[in-house]
């Protein structure tokens, strides 16, 4: 039987990202993270000086399509949890909060080396384009919508 490739269409996108989405998310259980947890961190994991606490709820509100009141009772959890530390309005990891980041970081490299092996570095380029572009158009969409 011969199966042929689906049409690039939101279902695809959405099982593709919903796929992978729980495998991430099976990392993240082991290490009593959440999805937006780990979402939230990243930013301050990664910055090289603290973080903007609006910046980081406007920037991850935006990419995750929800209310800032969510981000910020994550960001709340975050620092419950000893992972990010407040200072005024600023945001920084703390020495756990950096150690999970790259433990978690680490063991879903692994599962994503096997997820995108085989995939040329050249269709991996074609796809962001035309995901980020999607993206784009989608948020373009969405910021018309009536509120």
């Amino acid at each position: 039987m011969t199966t042929t490739a689906p049409t690039l269409d939101s279902r695809v996108i959405g099982l593709a990202h919903y796929a992978a989405r729980a495998v991430l998310e099976s990392v993240l259980t082991r290490y009593d993270l959440t999805f937006q947890q780990s979402v939230t961190l990243r930013p301050v994991a990664i910055a090289d000086a603290p973080v903007e606490r609006d910046e980081l709820v406007g920037q991850v509100a935006g990419s995750l399509k929800v209310d800032t009141a969510d981000i910020h009772d994550t960001i709340e959890e975050l620092i419950g949890k000893g992972l990010v530390a407040a200072e005024a309005s600023l945001l920084r990891v703390t020495d756990s909060g950096r150690g999970l980041y790259a433990e978690t970081s680490a063991e879903t490299g692994q599962f994503s080396a096997r997820i995108y092996a085989g995939i040329s570095t050249e269709d991996r380029a074609t796809a962001g384009r035309v995901l980020a572009l999607i993206t784009k158009r989608a948020n373009a969409e969405l910021a018309a919508l009536p509120a």
